[in-house]
């Protein structure tokens, strides 16, 4: 059981060793990178390469990690008992199962992605650490003890918008997804737009890296930005020679919106393009 990657995911040779030593040691994935660097997606793809289930828990900044386990919902129970239900009797049937609970029944080994656990509150990544180590946890309402039937391959994402607490990180396998250097880059952008024009993208991907290069860029764009991008200029034929003079950092690339997503970005290259001409 060892994941090579997809054809639809370029996984980098560090990146491949590192899910496949999580899932050696059976411990969660723990992936750090850029946005739009692919975190995500890996969850989703090692799902499908090794066929297993999958399961996805999302979180957001009020998430409780109950809420991955179960819910009473005492609110629709107090409802029926108005209303004469013969169901509130069985308080098991107000009982709303997690994604963790849905994923320890699984009957063969899942993946299951937490994704961006750092927008949770600090206390979240803790309020776990039993469960991801026994893999069961307790259902007081009807005294009912669930474990997983497989343990399941765990891959966490983070975007560091918060440090995670010591405890939490010394049970994962932690591994940082550096952006992309240039041949990468161009394996990645052969899945998704194989008959892109080989020299639209010479020029395109000089003008991408060159605006990553920018110093005081306060968003760089990402790899998912440019796939965008690219679309975008196969969609209206854009000519590579109007893309010349973005790489010499002259002029805002054309349909420049898919890759600078604030006014500062833009004002900044504005500026640094005038500078361009000007001592030219």
């Amino acid at each position: 059981m060892r994941f090579e990657g997809t054809q639809d995911y370029v996984s980098t040779d560090d990146l491949t060793l590192a899910v496949n030593a999580a899932v050696t040691l059976q411990r969660p994935l723990l992936v750090k990178g850029e946005p739009g660097t692919g975190k995500t997606r890996l969850a989703i793809e090692v799902a499908k390469s090794l066929g297993m289930p999958y399961f996805e828990w999302h979180v957001k900044s009020t998430t409780k990690a109950q809420q991955g386990l179960y819910e009473y919902d005492a609110v629709s129970r107090l409802r029926d008992s108005q209303l004469g239900d013969s169901r509130v009797k069985d308080i098991a049937n107000y009982i709303v199962k997690g994604k963790l609970w849905e994923c320890f029944e699984s009957e063969t080994t899942p993946v299951l992605l937490i994704d961006e656990i750092d927008k949770a509150d600090i206390e979240f990544p803790n309020d776990l650490l039993r469960e991801l180590d026994q893999m069961e946890f307790y259902v007081y309402e009807t005294k009912q003890l669930v474990k997983a039937k497989n343990r399941p391959v765990i891959i966490i994402t983070s975007n560091n918008e918060k440090e995670l607490p010591d405890a939490f990180l010394r049970r994962c396998f932690f591994h940082y997804i550096r952006f992309p250097d240039k041949d990468t880059m161009q394996k990645i952008v052969d899945v998704h737009h194989p008959d892109i024009k080989k020299n639209l993208l010479k020029e395109a991907m000089e003008a991408f890296f060159g605006l990553r290069e920018l110093p005081g860029l306060k968003k760089k764009p990402s790899t998912s930005e440019l796939l965008d991008w690219l679309k975008l200029l196969m969609a209206e034929d854009i000519d590579p020679a109007a893309l010349r003079e973005t790489s010499v950092k002259k002029s805002l690339p054309p349909l420049y919106g898919a890759l600078l997503k604030n006014e500062q970005d833009v004002h900044l290259f504005e500026r640094i393009a005038f500078m361009a001409r000007r001592s030219s």
